[in-house]
């Protein structure tokens, strides 16, 4: 027999040791979680239920296979015969025994994705819906938005009002779409992947035989990740538990899972199965799992604090039995610019400590990376991502970086055929022809060549204007983006507002060059794959989405951007629901961290309609914390440092000191020792202030900067410079360039 309480804590122990009826398993991060319902597995076999009488739903394959292989293991015989599996792998049986009344006797075949997405183009061109028109959605994407209204169980135009407004002039012709895709499975006797529940729910509720059969058949359920099920998974589970028996019980159902990691709404999951189960099953015993195995102290508190301010939870509290741990750093950058430079020096201080692989910087949404996956990129830090392309592999910033490079060079052959594939008719024959056409450089004959495609024309005459010009690499950027607009929307209708998120990250990341061609040649300048290589190479850091993450640790995990708009996303603020999937969003971000854990909250994020940075507020997630929970560190001194090193050294220099913002028009970059450290700064030598005087007939008013926001100028110092008095940052000496001049 196994020792259950030698191997198991308290609360887990409570867990695997539980009677019949309903069990709801609260387990924290980091708590054991698959080791209970191992445990539980075991302990089931041992006490004389049979294997073929324990259901295993998981969410993938692999979960299931791992969790009966150690059960087996742990009793030293095997346990075959447990049913363990997906929800879908286990819906797909029995549609086979138990026939869909809408099917009759035909045979059915189950269709995988390229399947169902040939159907919906056949059902598309049947029905002629969006011929010649390219803003309607692909095919692709047409599947995905159906299948998303199926899972979250809304009308399609309430899916593309939540998620892809832009498709809404769509939104009749897609519904059509929808019932002729229906009808089409019906009439060839086909299911896809979504229809296996539904078919499921259907045959519990209208076959009493198949019914009964299934309920007797399993008479222990077991449900993992259970804040991830859906509005129908949860049902098929009520309905396999059967009605309430006499003890006022509801079957033999244990689901284990958070809710506090509850993050795929997007998908259909619904955190309101996990919330009311104790609800849907009368008598349900509530065990919560808290001991965390994973971080230390510090990590856990930060965590607790998260969830002491959700608005509905089950009130768990993590702790550790292990002492000690680094205090979580809260890192205030001044941009979000500067904050890629700060991660990319504490990872190179982590990477004494740590190996690459031990290291994660994580994020909201993919695009978020660009900057620092640049700053990795100079460094010569190799890195993986994990949740959206790099930024350099994404086809529609290479859209725009091919006009950049045909500015640069008029004869880069793949940037022009780049540019020639966004028009419709011009094929790689076509493109050799009119490349050869402006080679030769003869003005009439590439007019001749060009009369065919004119929006072609125009674009190489817009690259002709810009390098005539020669401007910056942010204001070039700027005419690129504005001229690219329609040919996003064209190409890419599905998605072109995310699109258009990541080019305007280009525009940032341009203002820290002076040349174009450093910057064009820093895009490309990508670590070459090795062949070969596992996802889990050691030698490389982790940049992840927070969603992709989720299940993984690592020793050092810092979480980026945690300012309004960015995390929380900004269509979370306008729903109570989506902001607190956000909170559980940041819950899972941190309970990644085992030992260090920073968060890093940049006073200013750039705006592309202000045409500069503005001042944001920090997440509502970083006010929440209690000072005594982080230590703050500042960005300044041409570095950052921590709140009480920022005090000590504020109190023995002699020199106003003025933030590292060399690309931002801050003034006179000298070298400043102090003790021991020499650090960079930007300083105004109390003697030079002096001999510097208004003009009298300047007159002083209010001014706009783009990362100090609005301040008022207190003199003017000439010949173009300004001292100005900004709110939250004191006096600053600026170039009068770098100014919006209030009139």
């Amino acid at each position: 027999m196994i020792d259950y309480a030698k191997a198991l804590n308290e609360a887990q122990l409570a867990a695997v040791t539980c009677g019949n009826g309903p069990v709801l398993v609260v387990a924290g991060a980091g708590s054991g979680k698959t080791r209970t319902i191992v445990y539980r597995l075991a302990w089931l076999a041992e006490h004389g239920v049979m294997p073929d009488a324990m259901l295993l739903l998981t969410f993938t394959r692999k979960a299931a296979q791992e969790m009966l292989h150690r059960a087996g293991l742990l009793l030293g015989q095997g346990l075959n015969g447990v049913q363990g599996g997906t929800f879908h792998s286990f819906a797909y049986g029995t549609p086979r025994r138990w026939r869909p009344a809408w099917l009759g006797e035909r045979s059915f075949t189950l269709m995988d994705s390229t399947d169902i997405t040939a159907a919906i183009k056949q059902c598309r061109d049947a029905l002629r819906l969006g011929k010649g028109d390219r803003s309607f959605p692909k095919s692709q994407t047409v599947v995905s938005l159906l299948s998303k209204a199926r899972n979250k169980e809304l009308p399609l135009e309430e899916v593309l009002r939540q998620d892809a407004w832009h498709l809404m002039p769509h939104a009749e012709a897609l519904s059509e779409l929808a019932e002729a895709y229906t009808a089409y499975r019906r009439e060839k006797g086909l299911l896809d992947y979504d229809d296996l529940l539904f078919e499921m729910e259907v045959l519990l509720r209208e076959n009493s035989a198949a019914a009964t059969a299934l309920r007797q058949r399993f008479s222990h359920v077991l449900v993992d990740e259970y804040q991830d099920t859906n509005l129908v998974q949860a049902r098929i589970v009520r309905l396999l538990a059967g009605p309430e028996g006499r003890d006022g019980q509801s079957g033999n159902v244990m689901a284990v899972g958070d809710e506090a990691q509850s993050i795929y709404a997007f998908r259909g999951a619904n955190v309101r199965n996990i919330l009311d189960f104790p609800v849907f099953f009368p008598g349900t015993r509530v065990i919560r799992l808290e001991e965390n195995y994973r971080s230390t102290r510090p990590v856990l508190e930060v965590a607790n604090n998260l969830l002491r301010h959700a608005a509905e939870s089950f009130r768990k509290r993590l702790f550790t039995s292990r002492e000690g741990g680094d205090p979580v750093r809260l890192v205030t950058p001044l941009s979000d610019m500067s904050q890629a430079r700060l991660v990319t020096r504490r990872i190179r201080e982590l990477l004494d400590n740590y190996l690459p692989h031990e290291i994660a910087v994580l994020f909201r949404a993919g695009f978020h990376s660009y900057h620092l996956e640049m700053a990795l990129q100079q460094e010569g830090i190799p890195f993986r991502k994990y949740g959206g392309l790099r930024y350099a592999e994404a086809a529609h910033i290479k859209d725009v970086v091919a006009y950049a490079r045909l500015v640069l060079n008029p004869l880069d052959m793949p940037a022009f055929a780049r540019v020639a594939a966004m028009y419709t008719g011009i094929g790689p024959k076509t493109v050799e022809k009119l490349y050869g056409v402006v080679r030769s450089g003869e003005s009439s004959a590439v007019s001749r060549a060009f009369a065919r495609f004119p929006g072609f024309l125009a674009d190489m005459r817009f690259v002709e204007g810009l390098r005539v010009r020669q401007e910056s690499p942010t204001v070039l950027f700027t005419s690129l983006l504005e001229h690219y607009r329609p040919h996003l929307e064209q190409l890419y209708p599905e998605d072109w507002p995310r699109r258009l998120q990541g080019l305007e990250e280009l525009l940032q990341m341009a203002a820290g060059y002076a040349h174009l061609d450093l910057f064009v040649a820093d895009l490309a300048l990508e670590s070459p794959e090795e062949d070969g290589q596992d996802d889990r190479d050691e030698g490389r850091v982790t940049l992840s989405t927070v969603h992709s993450a989720k299940g993984l640790e690592w020793n050092a995990v810092l979480v980026i951007d945690l300012v309004e708009d960015r995390f929380p996303s900004r269509h979370a603020l306008t729903r109570p629901e989506d902001f607190e999937e956000e909170r559980r969003l940041m819950y899972v971000a941190c309970t990644r961290a085992r030992r260090q854990l920073d968060l890093y909250a940049p006073a200013s994020i750039y705006s592309r309609a202000e045409r500069g940075s503005l001042h944001v507020s920090q997440s509502p997630f970083v006010r929440e914390l209690s000072a005594d929970l982080v230590e703050a560190w500042l960005e300044g001194y041409g570095g950052v440092l921590s709140r009480q090193q920022r005090e000590q050294r504020s109190s023995s220099a002699c020199f106003q000191l003025q933030p590292t913002l060399r690309e931002e028009g801050a003034f006179d970059d000298c070298q400043l020792t102090t003790g021991t450290e020499s650090v960079e700064r930007h300083v105004v030598a109390p003697q030079r202030e002096a001999e510097q005087v208004s003009t009298p007939s300047e007159r002083l008013c209010h001014c706009r900067h783009r990362i100090f926001g609005r301040g008022k100028i207190i003199r003017y110092l000439p010949p173009d410079k300004v001292q100005v008095n900004f709110p939250g940052f004191g006096l600053k000496i600026i170039l009068r360039d770098y100014l919006i001049m209030e009139s």
